[in-house]
């Protein structure tokens, strides 16, 4: 077989695969499972997860499960699944005083995290507040700056 040859078997044995391609069956569309996530909320949950990657993950693990004796898990505690104020304030305005968590203490001060913007502590809020096991509502933009309004 010279060049010109094996050129023209190639040229046809492609065509053929691209016309083989093009006949082949579509295989049926999965259908989507059906869920009633609300686009907002998935929308800020995930903004919430780049925040505490940047901001949180260093103190309070991956995992959400603290350091035993220094930082408090987010699992499940009255903190994170309780009133939002309080959880904005500790965001906002920090944590001198040690905490006691299913009678654990945890004693490391928590830093003011004032910097970041209310759609940000709402957003890293309502992703703490939805994952590691818990399920509770989200943090409002508006309940943030209330709580910000009351540090000046």
């Amino acid at each position: 077989m010279n060049c010109k040859q094996a050129l023209l078997a190639l040229v046809l044995a492609g065509g053929a695969l691209s016309l083989q391609a093009q006949h082949r069956p579509t295989p049926a569309a999965k259908p989507k499972a059906k869920t009633a996530a609300d686009p907002a909320l998935t929308a800020s949950i995930t903004r919430g997860a780049v925040v505490y990657k940047n901001v949180c993950i260093t103190c309070h693990q991956a995992d959400g499960g603290g350091v035993p004796n220094m930082n408090p898990p987010l699992i499940k505690t009255q903190y994170v699944l309780g009133d939002k104020a309080r959880l904005a304030h500790i965001v906002l305005a920090g944590l001198a005083e040690p905490i006691e968590i299913d009678g654990e203490d945890y004693k490391q001060h928590m830093p003011a995290q004032a910097y970041l913007t209310d759609q940000q502590v709402a957003d890293v809020l309502t992703y703490v507040r939805n994952n590691f096991g818990n399920k509770a509502s989200a943090v409002q933009v508006a309940e943030v700056k209330a709580v910000r309004a009351t540090l000046k």
